[in-house]
């Protein structure tokens, strides 16, 4: 009697007011994912506990599980090695101030567009020495992290997640998925203007809201800022000092980060060929991004054992000792992840996506408010959810076959504010796998970053509400990108002003 109406939507709501409320997402995370399977069976305690058991196992991608476990253990071998040190001696040269760790955290977060649990945890392990070093605080570091994955994800070609948005067009269409995907870049506001944010208040250099107050407490040594953090008791050093092994080099941190990369790559553009991929295009939509992050870890470390030992960077015990060490850096997002895929597991049991589709109706005389509608029940789908992918599958069908081959551009439009929407969704949402992993990958409270991100988020959400009105009504990506970029830079240096006024008084 729960499934299929509005009940669908209470375990989500449940688990991201609990998080909001407790700053506890475990406890939180779990409330939800039990209510969820109460739901399911009826308010029938041991159907319950089955279907939560079962859910769990059913959505746990134990292939991202083990990608995780291996960066881990790589992250730490490259530690352990002195490569971190050494690159943070390299970047202490280079890069001189804290402004310029910034800019290069994000053009780093721009460049690894391949797929975004990549992004998430390897742009952390690559820059926190250094944003460490400039006093860089770690919810400022996750925000990056988070504003330069999924959005940076979801306007490349080639990427996992661009295979998804492929996949998610209806079969029969008079456009191809490729095609269809290509043409909703430009009207991608969300994610168009999220990276225009992070590069635009670097190189000004201001932060506000809750971000400023971790940013003053970071200046003062405080990269965490108090409230129950995972990684507080963690020992945060100058990475220019002397290591254990003080032989590591630059090239001990870059050589395998360009091996996993490369790796990476390559794997999935073979198994987009097995799968029956004609050409590159093709081969990135049809691979299996989850199995080739696997295999690019594994031979990464294969290429560390190799580059490590032969050289006596790190001696083969210390090496050894590093693996399980390594692990044990994942098990908080680890423990995060499970949960809220199995919180995402209980949902579509309970038919969340029945729901939204039978509540979705419109009128003629709505159709240039369709784009800011679509975009608005994204964002709500996706926050609720924790999934923009799963936000996809809901809504991309519904939008193209609302248009057919009737109004082509507008279809268009639509189809890019379900993408923005389900981005700007996922971005904010203390649930979702995202989210939880650039806390991670930045080594930051969860809670915090989901706090001090939401401000942010925020200021483009209310930018991207005029766009999608002024691309509903003209149906041109030039006027509405120009005109959402000029609103978007006034309310930011109208922000900035304000808070350099207060820092003067």
């Amino acid at each position: 009697m729960f499934v299929g109406t509005w009940w669908s939507l209470m375990p989500p709501l449940v688990a991201i007011v609990l998080a909001l409320l407790t700053k506890e997402v475990y406890i939180s995370l779990f409330a939800g994912c039990a209510l969820g399977a109460l739901l399911s069976a009826n308010l029938q305690p041991w159907q319950a506990f089955d279907n939560l058991y079962n859910t769990m196992i059913s959505s746990v991608d134990f292939s991202i599980l083990i990608f995780m476990i291996l960066l881990g253990q790589i992250v730490m071998l490259m530690q352990e090695s002195g490569g971190t040190r050494a690159y943070g001696e390299w970047a202490s040269t280079h890069l001189k101030s804290k402004r310029s760790s910034l800019i290069a955290t994000s053009l780093l977060g721009v460049l690894i567009f391949v797929d975004d649990y990549f992004n998430c945890l390897t742009v952390g392990s690559v820059m926190r020495p250094v944003t460490d070093k400039y006093k860089v605080s770690r919810a400022k570091l996750a925000y990056i992290i988070d504003a330069t994955a999924a959005p940076v994800c979801i306007i490349a070609p080639i990427s996992s997640w661009a295979a998804a948005v492929n996949s998610y067009v209806p079969k029969g269409s008079h456009m191809s998925g490729f095609q269809m995907f290509m043409s909703t870049i430009p009207f991608n506001l969300y994610a168009i203007l999220t990276i225009y944010m992070v590069f635009f208040t670097s190189i000004l250099g201001f932060d506000f809201g809750l971000m400023k107050k971790h940013e003053e407490n970071a200046a003062k040594g405080d990269l965490f800022t108090s409230g129950g953090e995972a990684f507080q008791n963690q020992e945060v050093t100058d990475p220019t000092e002397g290591g254990k092994y003080a032989r590591g080099k630059v090239c001990d941190l870059i050589a395998p980060m360009m091996v996993m990369i490369g790796s990476a790559i390559a794997c999935m553009i073979w198994t987009g060929h097995l799968n029956g991929g004609k050409n590159l295009v093709e081969d990135f939509a049809n691979c299996s991004s989850s199995e080739s992050l696997v295999f690019a870890g594994l031979v990464t470390i294969g290429f560390l054992l190799l580059f490590y030992l032969p050289r006596r960077v790190i001696g083969f015990k210390d090496f050894m000792n590093s693996v399980p060490e390594g692990g044990k850096l994942m098990m908080p997002a680890i423990l995060i992840l499970v949960l809220a895929w199995t919180l995402k597991g209980t949902t579509d049991a309970l038919k969340i996506g029945t729901f939204v589709k039978s509540t979705i109706s419109f009128t003629p005389g709505m159709v240039h408010f369709i784009p800011l509608i679509i975009f608005l029940i994204a964002i709500f789908i996706a926050f609720s959810s924790g999934t923009s992918w799963g936000t996809f599958a809901i809504l991309v069908p519904i939008v193209v076959n609302m248009f057919g081959e009737n109004n082509e551009t507008m279809m268009i439009v639509s189809v890019a504010a379900v993408l923005a929407g389900a981005v700007c969704g996922d971005h904010v949402s203390p649930i979702s796998d995202t989210t939880i992993m650039s806390s991670s990958g930045a080594q930051c409270n969860h809670i915090n970053h989901v706090q001090t991100q939401l401000q942010y988020a925020m200021v483009v959400v209310s930018v991207c509400v005029v766009g999608y009105l002024i691309a509903g009504f003209t149906e041109n990506w030039i006027i509405t990108l120009a005109v959402s970029l000029a609103l978007l830079t006034f309310i930011l240096l109208v922000i900035r002003s304000k808070v350099m006024k207060a820092s003067e008084s």
